[in-house]
């Protein structure tokens, strides 16, 4: 087990087969909420502007507020009958089946646990301030809502390491680092991004990265860092423009993408639809630091 399960305070053998377990909301120190405080005034002022509006009318809707962290309870008596989701606490990261199923049947796996002071700036692991306040707001939308949903489901479809892996792409430039046109401009939506002070800032407002219309088959394609900010980010439509993901569409998608070279994360295509050509200044000077 990760470190995340031993911070949970739970035994191995403790850790039922869909992972959930109770939040133990009466359990969080005066410490832990206050960590979460710091975390949410910090990351909603500088997201003032910057995200999309439906994110700050889901903070509002389910009570994610800077009075402390939220308890998963009052929270699915909002979400519940708004989009049929609900929050279910885990001690960590869970197996992708694990993972797509709870997706599928419309439940958000949190982690539970929060970081400690000293990690206040960064952790290697999702905790409880990541996947609330990051993912759970705009799951009272209902088109986010129905893609998550959908998206679990083609996980559970998915038959080989390598479909798993452009799924995963899928994910990560849209749910997790996600950017979408408002009439405002250009906003954050993914969770990655919207819990992160420091890519809040380098997505929206860097000349580093590239900045591309979404394409499913394309974004499949495109390798992701996991190891630094992105060098490319991907732009959604708009809520009601997100990608099909039923079985026929994923597998068209999916065809189309097996056929093809995978492409890297730096890399602006001919046909791309592009609002922003990076200069790539951040991570040519990272190399030259390392």
């Amino acid at each position: 087990m990760s470190d995340p399960f031993i911070r949970s305070g739970l035994k191995p053998e403790e850790i039922p087969a869909d992972f959930v377990v109770d939040q133990r909301f009466e359990a969080y120190s005066a410490a832990d909420h206050e960590t979460w405080s710091k975390l949410h005034r910090r990351q909603a002022e500088l997201l003032r502007g910057r995200v999309c509006d439906e994110f700050f009318e889901g903070l509002t809707a389910l009570g994610i507020a800077a009075d402390g962290i939220p308890d998963f309870r009052a929270m699915n008596r909002v979400l519940k009958p708004a989009t049929g989701w609900e929050i279910v606490a885990v001690p960590g990261l869970v197996p992708d089946r694990v993972f797509f199923t709870h997706l599928a049947e419309r439940r958000f796996p949190a982690g539970f646990w929060i970081r400690r002071p000293e990690e206040f700036d960064y952790i290697e692991e999702p905790d409880i301030f990541h996947d609330v306040f990051g993912h759970v707001p705009l799951l009272m939308n209902p088109a986010y809502a129905d893609f998550v949903a959908a998206y679990g489901a083609a996980g559970l479809r998915a038959q080989t390491p390598e479909d798993l892996a452009r799924l995963a792409r899928l994910y990560w430039y849209s749910v997790e680092f996600g950017l979408i046109e408002t009439e405002a401009g250009l906003r954050i939506f993914g969770a990655g991004i919207a819990s992160s002070p420091g890519e809040t800032i380098f997505a929206l407002e860097s000349a580093s990265p590239n900045r591309i219309g979404f394409d499913t088959v394309r974004v499949m394609r495109t390798r992701y860092r996991i190891d630094d900010y992105q060098q490319s980010y991907f732009v959604m439509p708009g809520f009601r423009a997100m990608p099909a993901l039923d079985e026929a569409s994923v597998e068209a998608a999916m065809a189309q993408a097996r056929d093809r070279a995978d492409i890297d994360p730096e890399i602006v295509l001919p046909r791309d639809r592009v609002f922003q050509r990076g200069d790539g200044s951040h991570h040519d000077s990272t190399k030259i630091a390392s």
